[in-house]
């Protein structure tokens, strides 16, 4: 019956398609009418066809995706506590976030899993002293630990090194000298700020690009710390030309090892009010990121934005993702984006753009060199400013915020957390790139209105 069906009909070309669309639109001119073009300068077409020159990228996929619950540091029995709670709930890996050395390993790992979890060690400072008690820990007690670090980042950011450019390489490669996963490049401050998908990819090759220019023979894989938007077709592109151009430079430094990518949905689009529709935007953007090859993924919570961590909106958070994996059957099919004309055009469109201004950056001192002089942040406000003129006149719509608000909706009493950009005056070798969500003008207005109206 398949068989019959698929052949009962004959085949249309690309050009008899645009040949009745084109009748159908009575004379409207075809490009200007279903043609529309992205902030990034992609063209986006009403359809794809397999006649046309689709180039097929040949991307290497993950089996599958892990959960992963983030925990801070801050008591380690309850950190502990809370990560052994995570995996008895669904999680599948920690991630820690680690502000200094004074911590126990063994009480923070006391009767954690070994099997099948890997432990994720976001590091807030830099000692290569550190890693080596991690790596040694790790071997003697054989538990699967990557550690994150990310010293480019930290510039990005915070405005400052750990230390200085020449001691925080330093202590880089010593690290890199353990042969111990150790190198993240952390993404998300990029998207969060406003960059476009084109201006993202580029920075995460000129971040990693570093790396390899000062770190010889990098031997264990490299990590990508990524944030995923709202625009579901140009993630999910977005993941897969990372990993193309990551495999593609990569090959420049004889680096044979692929990518790691953890991703979180972006705090760009979430909002104070209405926050119940956050979910809704978070489970899109896992999707996005699933169906993108993601080998780990971290939620964002409902409620992220005005509450400390808590235990309710933590497994609100966890539970999307076990419904995407175990009811949706997100985890079945490998790399299903495969061969889709529409998503494979975006992935060659976005890589092929990000590799040019990537070339552009190098070509003009470098990632850290632009950060110093100031045109990586330019560039993202320029980005970001466009994309809130969207939203500020209504054309970028976020739902119960600037279109279809409760004005009903009180948040000024349940605040426990400041959601907006903090002004912290201090004195730093850069710019740091600030992350800004959308809504924050427009939430502040409306929290002074409910102020003056007690």
């Amino acid at each position: 019956m398949t068989q019959k069906l698929f052949t009962a009909f004959e085949p249309l070309s690309s050009k008899q398609w645009k040949q009745q669309i084109q009748f159908e639109l009575k004379g409207a001119d075809y490009t200007e009418t279903l043609v529309w073009e992205s902030p990034e300068g992609v063209k986006v077409k009403p359809f794809y066809h397999a006649d046309e020159s689709v180039t097929k990228c040949q991307i290497p996929m993950p089996n599958g995706f892990k959960i992963i619950q983030n925990v801070f540091v801050h008591d380690v029995k309850k950190s502990n506590e809370r990560a052994l709670d995570s995996l008895n709930r669904g999680a599948e890996s920690i991630r820690f976030t680690i502000e200094n050395e004074a911590i126990s390993l063994d009480e923070l790992m006391e009767n954690l899993p070994k099997e099948n979890v890997t432990y994720y060690f976001n590091l807030l400072f830099l000692s290569a002293e550190f890693v080596k008690k991690v790596a040694s820990f790790s071997s003697q007690n054989q538990f699967e630990i990557v550690i994150l670090q990310d010293t480019v980042g930290q510039l990005a950011k915070d405005g400052n090194w750990f230390v200085s450019l020449d001691k925080d390489f330093s202590e880089m490669k010593i690290i890199s000298g353990l042969n111990f996963p150790f190198l993240s490049c952390k993404l998300e401050v990029y998207q969060n700020a406003g960059a476009n998908i084109v201006q993202q990819l580029a920075y995460a090759m000129a971040h990693v690009n570093e790396y390899f220019n000062r770190i010889e023979n990098i031997s264990s894989p490299i990590t990508f710390e990524v944030s995923v938007g709202t625009h579901y077709f140009f993630e999910i592109a977005k993941l897969r030309a990372l990993r193309l151009l990551f495999n593609t430079l990569a090959k420049e430094y004889n680096h044979i090892l692929d990518c790691q990518i953890l991703a979180v949905p972006t705090k760009r689009n979430k909002t104070l009010y209405d926050y119940n529709v956050n979910m809704l935007r978070t489970t899109t953007e896992c999707m996005s990121a699933i169906l993108g090859g993601a080998d780990a993924i971290s939620n964002l919570a409902y409620d992220a934005l005005y509450h400390k961590d808590n235990e309710f909106g933590d497994r609100i958070a966890r539970n999307q993702l076990l419904v995407l994996k175990h009811e949706s059957y997100f985890n079945q099919v490998h790399n299903p984006a495969d061969g889709a004309y529409y998503i494979e055009s975006l992935t060659e469109q976005l890589a092929e753009k990000a590799l040019a201004l990537f070339k552009d950056i190098e070509a003009n001192g470098g990632f850290i060199t632009q950060l110093i002089e100031g045109t990586i942040q330019r560039k993202i406000n320029e980005s970001a400013q466009k994309e809130q003129d969207l939203f500020d006149s209504g054309k970028e719509v976020l739902l119960g915020t600037n279109k279809y608000p409760n004005k009903n909706d009180k948040m000024a009493n349940d605040l426990e957390l400041f959601p907006f950009v903090k002004n912290n005056p201090r004195k730093t070798l850069i710019t740091p790139i600030i992350e800004r969500r959308l809504a924050e003008k427009m939430e502040q207005e409306r929290l002074k209105s409910e102020v003056n109206d007690k």
